[in-house]
């Protein structure tokens, strides 16, 4: 699949048009980039075999989803940052997981092709911070022991919004280097590094990498492969250096203990495992438990989903997204008929 098919429509709403279904009951949801791709992808699939329905999803970013669904402006709301179960309560919703996917840090170096270039948590965390500002530098050398690495300055790309990305992203520095974690700690915005560039959305942050020599920024898997940009190796919490594959990703994914996560709360960064790529992330959706007024856009929305868990695995997994396991998606829908109000 072509990145101007996958990517189309993301600036705007992903529609699904059916005959038949009126305005009233139109589903709309507006959140994450991460997932965008494949929230595209499984609508168009969708609308093929559900009788007529009528989806729209923005992809404006974490933030924006979470500020949506609380001003009530949208049936669903997407985010990559999960939230508290406690700030859940407050405001009335439930959250779960739909898919998982990996954060990775691309680059633009000239001679340096996909997966050659090895980082770890610390290397990429000084990077960020502007300790290490060229690629040559010997702490970069020593990892990339035999490799010829130019004499150019590094120039730091990041998220322009707030974003789940970003909030995965500095948690796992934050995990990674005690300096990070105190001086800018993990949040959908941070206070970047001056003369570092900032790019809307993951597409943003992907053109802005393509653009500057140079260059390193950090994007969801799907825009990487996509956009056929250079990514690399990291060191793993096992002090492996991993390829992000989707062995990596699952191996990574595979422990997650979501039966101790209370509101299905779960972070993915740096988990155990030889094999285990650090930078994962889940995409939650967001849905107010009490659907007593609009008990038929909560039919139309949990079958969409319900679809997206038992027949989306193989999309999911052809846009280099990780599906989520059966129990999980089991335990969800359990969720769904304990929680939502409908009557």
């Amino acid at each position: 699949m072509k990145l101007n098919k996958v990517f189309a429509g993301l600036v705007g709403a992903v529609a699904v048009l059916a005959s038949g279904i009126c305005d009233a009951q139109t589903i709309n949801g507006a959140g994450a980039t991460f997932p965008a791709p494949l929230y595209q992808q499984w609508i168009a699939e969708y609308s093929k075999v559900s009788g007529g329905v009528r989806i729209n999803y923005q992809a404006l970013g974490s933030s924006a989803g979470l500020a949506q669904i609380r001003a009530k402006t949208v049936d669903f709301g997407a985010s990559d940052e999960p939230l508290e179960k406690e700030a859940l309560d407050k405001d009335g919703l439930i959250q779960f997981p739909v898919i998982m996917g990996a954060i990775l840090p691309v680059v633009n170096l000239n001679d340096v092709k996909p997966g050659g270039l090895k980082l770890s948590g610390e290397v990429l965390a000084k990077i960020f911070m502007g300790q290490i500002t060229s690629w040559n530098d010997p702490e970069i050398a020593k990892i990339n022991e035999g490799m010829k690495l130019p004499d150019l300055k590094i120039t730091v790309i990041h998220r322009a919004d707030g974003s789940g990305t970003t909030w995965n992203f500095t948690n796992y520095l934050s995990k990674v280097s005690a300096e990070w974690a105190k001086k800018y700690g993990c949040n959908k915005e941070i206070s970047w590094l001056e003369g570092s560039v900032g790019g809307q959305k993951n597409a943003g942050v992907a053109a802005m990498v393509k653009r500057i020599k140079g260059s390193i920024g950090y994007v969801e898997s799907a825009y990487a492969f996509e956009s056929n940009m250079t990514y690399t190796q990291m060191l793993n919490k096992a002090g492996k250096f991993v390829q992000p594959t989707t062995a990596a990703f699952q191996a990574a994914a595979a422990n997650a203990d979501w039966n101790n996560a209370p509101g299905f709360y779960m972070v993915l960064t740096d988990q155990p495992g030889e094999t285990s790529w650090p930078m994962m992330a889940s995409s939650y959706i967001l849905i107010y438990k009490d659907q007593k007024a609009s008990a038929q856009k909560e039919e139309i929305m949990l079958k969409f989903f319900g679809w997206a868990f038992d027949s989306g695995a193989n999309i999911a997994e052809k846009l280099n997204y990780v599906p989520m396991p059966k129990n999980v998606a089991d335990m969800v829908k359990k969720a769904w008929g304990n929680n939502v109000v409908v009557k």
